[in-house]
C-alpha cells in the first residue's frame, strides 16, 4: 500500500473529506520530513506508511475538537500537529514554537516550501515566549507532562484561551494532578485509523 492510499483510507475513515490539493501538501510535507530526517534526525519514525498514521493522521484527529480562533503549537517539534492542521485549516493562523535551532531551521523552510501562508515560526523557549499575537487555542503533542507543561505556559493562559494536550496511556495519571489554577474540561478519546495506541485529548482552561 502506498502513502497515499494509507492516507485516503485514514481519511475516510475518520469522515474527513479533504481535497487532491490538500492531500498533496499533506505528502509532500512527509516527504520533506523524510528528507530532512536522514540528516538532521527530526523524527524517529522513518518508515513513510508508519509516518502518515503517526503524524498525519494522529495530528488530524484534534480537527473536529480545535475550537476557533488563532493557535500555537508549543514544542512542535517536526511541525506536529501545526502544520497538518494549518494545510487543512488555510484561513487560520498557526504559530509554531520550538526551541531547537534544527527544527525551526526545518520548519522555516517547510513553510517556505510548502507555501504554508498562514504560518510563522518562532524559536524560543515557550517560558520565554512572547507573542506579538496572543494565541486562543494552545496545543502540545508530544510536548512534556502537565504538570511541567502547564506552569511553563501560564503566563501565556489569558481568559478564554483553550489548552489541547494530546496524551497517550499517562493521561489518567496526569490529570490527576493538575496544577494550581487549571481546569481539566473535557477529555477526548482519539480514534486514529491504524494506531492501535490509546490518544486522549485533554481539553484544559485556566483561571
Amino acid at each position: 500500500m502506498s502513502p497515499e492510499q494509507v492516507l485516503s483510507r485514514g481519511l475516510e475513515q475518520m469522515s474527513l473529506d479533504l481535497d487532491a490539493g490538500v492531500r498533496a501538501r499533506l505528502l509532500a510535507y512527509l516527504d520533506l520530513l523524510g528528507r530532512w530526517n536522514r540528516v538532521y534526525n527530526l523524527t524517529a519514525i522513518r518508515d513513510p506508511l508508519e509516518q502518515v498514521t503517526r503524524h498525519l493522521l494522529d495530528s488530524l484527529a484534534v480537527l473536529a475538537h480545535l475550537p476557533a480562533g488563532s493557535v500555537l503549537d508549543v514544542g512542535s517539534g517536526a511541525g506536529l500537529p501545526g502544520i497538518p492542521l494549518a494545510l487543512v485549516c488555510p484561513a487560520r493562523a498557526f504559530q509554531l514554537l520550538d526551541s531547537n535551532l534544527k527544527k525551526t531551521r526545518f520548519l522555516t523552510q517547510a513553510v517556505a516550501e510548502l507555501g504554508i501562508g498562514n504560518v510563522s515560526v518562532m524559536r524560543s523557549r515557550v517560558e520565554d515566549f512572547r507573542p506579538p499575537v496572543p494565541p486562543q487555542v494552545i496545543v502540545a503533542r508530544a510536548f512534556a507532562p502537565l504538570a511541567r507543561m502547564l506552569p511553563a505556559i501560564r503566563h501565556l493562559c489569558r481568559p478564554g484561551v483553550t489548552v489541547l494536550a494530546m496524551k497517550g496511556p499517562d493521561a489518567a495519571r496526569e490529570r490527576e494532578a493538575l496544577p494550581e489554577g487549571f481546569v481539566l474540561v473535557e477529555t477526548h478519546r482519539l480514534t486514529v485509523p491504524g494506531l492501535a495506541a490509546h490518544r486522549r485529548l485533554l481539553r484544559i482552561t485556566h483561571g
